[in-house]
């Protein structure tokens, strides 16, 4: 293609996703559908960012609310993603969120989010799972790989929820 001629670009807007650990080194895992798929799929709590000026841990934690119905004490960084940067500009950064409690939010869920089942899945088991060929969802595989690998460090390397995006 010549550098004159005119190109086309789309954007997709960024999102972020929340892999939840419970104290049992479970991840809470979300089947919802998806009809460009046409995939029943695992996936994390995970949302676009949709309203103007919301810091990305704050829409990462109304998200794990309204998907999953819990909050968390303690928030990290886990993974940044550029999920096709040849085709879009689409960041999604995958919060590491612990000390979960259950809440109550008011939040009308429509078309596929309506009776998303959520599911707690050992760590290993989660690993072994996209492993496998099971999870199919880029932030859910990245996340729980990344996961896996920072527990080992006992989550010493990651950094705080509110790191910069580069």
């Amino acid at each position: 293609m010549k550098r004159d001629t005119p190109q086309e670009w789309e954007v997709v807007a960024s999102k972020d996703a929340v892999l939840a650990l419970d104290d049992d080194n479970r991840v809470l895992l979300i089947r919802q559908y998806r009809h460009p798929v046409r995939h029943l799929l695992w996936e994390l709590p995970a949302g676009l960012r949709d309203v103007a000026g919301e810091p990305l841990a704050e829409a990462a934690a109304r998200e794990l609310a309204e998907e999953a119905g819990y909050a968390a004490d303690t928030w990290h960084t886990l993974v940044d993603l550029m999920s096709s940067p040849g085709m879009t500009d689409e960041r999604i950064r995958v919060f590491l969120a612990r000390g979960l409690r259950r809440t109550e939010i008011d939040f009308e869920h429509r078309h596929e989010e309506i009776d998303m089942p959520v599911e707690w899945i050992p760590l290993p088991d989660a690993v072994e799972m996209a492993l496998m060929g099971m999870i199919h969802n880029s932030p859910a595989v990245a996340g729980i790989l990344a996961a896996y690998a920072a527990s080992v460090e006992g989550f010493a390397l990651l950094r705080p929820a509110d790191a910069p995006e580069e």
